[in-house]
């Protein structure tokens, strides 16, 4: 049985206050211990997905991790025609002070990626029509802009809600809620948010050559998004996650959602996009990303329809260090079109303090990568590995 738990004390330690993908080791990247806040728990499978090592020496991926302590990189899956080809680690028994619990590690925004998954998921059971699904009906925003939204705007983050919200890569305070530095959306229940600012509020017009809002990334847009996956499913809610991650992923270790509430209040959870899971099983969540889609499977027919309509970030960025900074397009929470390899077909998932997994759909190919801070060469162990 699936339930809201809190971790012992002894717990990893979560998001940024700022969502962004820079980190460095002096700045706090797991900054809000686990115990504090509820959080959903997804059985492990007794029938997990297996592996099948075929393991060989890479001296880049080893250089970075030699100096970690610089680097930050402390976990690396490199899987190839089924089989992992590089696997190595060295995961801190403490980090920032507190204990690492049981090498459950924070995917930080790559949980995007992962609410757009159960989404699809929500989708194919029939919980929700279709991604043209408007967000009607749904008393938690009511008399906001997201009101009446179309549910593919809101995973493309086509939301409109530039002048309230909004996570640029250089951080400017040009909307309401950067102007308030006590806001973080992922601390404050949703309902709050939207009653305190967001009553009344408009969607931003389009510029004159475009027929949607432009392209702007935000944390509150994606828990909208899983909230409203949550009104759909209603009691369902527990059961879907378990079908996803259990039945279909088959996850070893229990993995989790974060909750926006925390452990002590007495209100009804709000949902989260802060994922946790072992290095192995983000590795169990790429392949099955990876085998929908290869196996044109209801949800790989939903993740194709999301490349399909992917959107020019157009946000002036193209940064080799992470697969956010160094793509042309986004679509359904999943990052596209790598810089340079235009050609092959990668959906990639990123968050904050270098967390990655690039999905090569043709090749077989997927890395994964967990750090404490982003300073590894991701152009020599991620991007020229995942090159064709």
């Amino acid at each position: 049985m699936k339930r809201i738990i809190s971790l012992p004390i002894v717990a990893i330690l979560c998001l940024s206050v700022v969502d962004s993908v820079y980190a460095n080791k002096n700045k706090r990247t797991w900054d809000y211990p686990l115990f504090y806040w509820q959080m959903d728990e997804i059985e492990g499978s007794a029938e997990y997905l297996d592996f099948t090592f075929d393991l060989r020496e890479d001296s880049d991926v080893a250089k970075e991790f030699s100096n970690n302590d610089e680097t930050g990189i402390i976990g690396y899956l490199l899987y190839e025609q089924g089989k992992v080809v590089v696997d190595q680690s060295d995961i801190p028994l403490i980090w920032q002070g507190h204990v690492i619990f049981s090498d459950v590690l924070p995917s930080h925004s790559m949980g995007k990626s992962l609410v757009s998954y159960v989404t699809g998921h929500a989708i194919c059971e029939g919980y929700i029509d279709s991604v043209n699904d408007t967000l009607t009906g749904w008393q938690t925003v009511e008399n906001t802009l997201f009101e009446g939204q179309v549910l593919i705007d809101l995973l493309n983050m086509q939301a409109g809600d530039d002048n309230y919200v909004g996570e640029r890569i250089k951080p400017r305070i040009d909307n309401i809620l950067k102007k308030n530095p006590k806001v973080n959306v992922n601390t404050i229940h949703l309902q709050d948010l939207m009653s305190q600012y967001f009553q009344n509020s408009k969607i931003k017009k389009p510029s004159f050559n475009s027929k949607k809002p432009k392209y702007n990334y935000s944390a509150l847009t994606t828990n909208v998004i899983m909230n409203f996956v949550m009104h759909k499913t209603g009691e369902d809610w527990q059961k879907l996650l378990h079908k996803v991650f259990n039945e279909h992923v088959k996850v070893k270790d229990n993995v989790y959602f974060l909750r926006t509430v925390p452990q002590r209040s007495a209100r009804t959870g709000t949902g989260r996009y802060s994922f946790y899971a072992g290095r192995y099983d983000y590795l169990r969540i790429a392949i099955a990303i990876l085998n929908d889609w290869k196996n044109d499977t209801c949800v790989g027919r939903y993740l194709k329809m999301l490349y399909d309509q992917r959107i020019t970030k157009y946000d002036g960025v193209r940064e080799p260090h992470d697969v956010h900074l160094y793509t042309k397009s986004y679509g359904g929470q999943f990052h596209f079109d790598v810089v340079g390899l235009e050609n092959q077909k990668i959906i990639g998932l990123s968050g904050f303090a270098g967390q990655q997994i690039l999905i090569d759909v043709e090749n077989d190919r997927i890395i994964v990568v967990n750090s404490t801070y982003r300073n590894y060469d991701w152009e020599s162990i991620v991007y020229d590995r995942i090159k064709n």
